[in-house]
């Protein structure tokens, strides 16, 4: 029963003295390994606070990041702009050549259609002229559709008979263009023997000159057989069927 009241006594005592008594109170938690928590704390809020550090510096390396990105950006936007300007010049510039194109084209064709109404109604004259009235005749057609200052005429004595089998002169219209020369041959109608013909002058023309020309063949009137054999030679026709 003693022993019960000195223990109760003594427990309160020690109360008294933890809440009284600093010194008393710091021996007790030194006693009870208080110390060692404390340390433990102060260990885990350096680690806390190292912790902050180095997602500040994660976070200054990814800012760091994001800005060169953003410089990169920046330059490969002005290098698309530059890139835009430049496929927007050259589209200009197509349709410029798409533009001059179809007025040369429409050039030509007027061109051309003039020269078929003119070709047509000298071949329509043909019954009260003669083959060669319609060849002067057209003379300046043709230098106005080659584009060429005038349509001479090349003669030469064929002794060997490549043309006709037999020794003879040889006429022909030439024409001479930015260095191609064009041999014409003008008919009021032109048939395949024609057609092969201006061939045969082609060929001498070639071996005299040096030089092989063009072979065109204008006439109001051409027959299947001389369409076919122009083809086949590679001769041009110019008519109006």
């Amino acid at each position: 029963m003693g022993t019960s009241i000195n223990t109760i006594e003594f427990k309160k005592k020690v109360i008294d003295l933890l809440r009284e008594d600093e010194e008393f109170r710091l021996a007790i938690a030194g006693l009870l390994g208080l110390d060692n928590i404390l340390l433990e704390l102060k260990k885990l809020r350096e680690d806390f606070l190292l912790f902050i550090k180095e997602q500040e510096r994660r976070w200054e390396e990814n800012n760091k990041r994001w800005e060169e990105n953003n410089k990169r950006w920046e330059e490969n936007n002005k290098k698309w702009e530059e890139a835009y300007k430049r496929f927007e010049a050259i589209e200009n510039e197509l349709r410029r050549l798409r533009e001059d194109f179809n007025r040369f084209q429409v050039h030509v064709e007027r061109r051309l259609d003039s020269f078929e109404r003119r070709l047509v109604a000298l071949g329509r004259r043909w019954g009260i002229e003669t083959e060669e009235a319609f060849r002067e005749g057209m003379r300046g057609v043709i230098e106005e559709v080659f584009g060429v200052g005038e349509v001479m005429r090349w003669v030469y004595y064929d002794d060997k008979g490549e043309v006709l089998g037999h020794p003879s002169h040889i006429e022909v219209d030439l024409l001479i263009k930015d260095r191609t020369h064009i041999l014409v041959e003008v008919k009021a109608s032109a048939s395949d023997s024609d057609i092969s013909k201006l061939w045969r002058v082609g060929k001498l023309y070639e071996r005299v000159s040096g030089i092989k020309p063009r072979l065109v063949v204008v006439t109001p009137f051409i027959d299947d057989e001389g369409l076919k054999t122009a083809k086949e030679l590679g001769v041009e026709v110019y008519t109006k069927t």
